[in-house]
């Protein structure tokens, strides 16, 4: 029987296209080649390791754990005479020691407030870091921070909104001293009042 010299040619041109179709499909099955000055696995997961083991910084946390009894001072205005309140804290180390989960329960212009926090230590950036959030808002309040040669003193830099005034994005700094194994103080500064900065102080007395 005769072939169409139009049909034997389809049919290899077909032919030529399966087989490169194949082959490709055959090649991108193959592992990706790796580059040459690219880390192996072994060397990747060290640096991870490197990066999420706990260490000196994160050992430093163990002194806010425990139970304690809070006394609050706010300022709401400068020159006047703060708002009093009284609460208590139970601080928890958490994930490995990695982070410390405070909960605090107490009261907040009257009303009675709970509050949550993480602080922890990230390898990576070289810094103490720390998260807040509470029922007497909706905010979440995040900062970064450094401490002091003795592990004594904790100053984190951070921003906040002011429903009252309607600013959002201002300047705050949180500093932590610890005062002794059963005391430390907590101060939240405005930075824009200047030397008048002083908008909240928490000290905590270990029950």
């Amino acid at each position: 029987m005769k072939i169409h010299s139009v049909t034997l040619s389809a049919m290899l041109v077909a032919a030529v296209g399966l087989s490169a179709s194949r082959a490709a499909a055959a090649e991108s099955e193959k592992p990706a080649s790796r580059p040459a000055d690219a880390p192996s696995m072994e060397e990747v997961m060290k640096k991870w390791e490197a990066v999420a083991t706990p260490g000196p910084a994160h050992k430093t946390l163990e002194a806010f754990v425990g139970d304690w009894n809070v006394s609050s001072k706010w300022w709401m205005v400068p020159d006047a005479p703060p708002a009093e309140s009284k609460g208590t804290s139970k601080v928890s180390a958490i994930l490995g020691g990695r982070f410390v989960q405070e909960d605090y329960a107490g009261t907040f212009m009257g009303k009675p407030m709970k509050g949550m926090g993480l602080t922890g230590y990230d390898n990576f950036k070289k810094k103490y870091v720390s998260l807040w959030v509470d029922d007497a808002g909706t905010a979440m309040f995040t900062s970064e921070g450094t401490a002091d040669p003795d592990g004594k003193v904790f100053t984190f830099l951070g921003k906040m909104d002011d429903p009252l005034s309607g600013e959002k994005d201002k300047a705050v700094k949180y500093v932590i001293r610890l005062v002794g194994p059963d005391k430390r103080v907590f101060e939240m500064h405005e930075l824009a009042r200047g030397a008048k900065s002083l908008v909240a102080e928490m000290t905590y007395t270990r029950k």
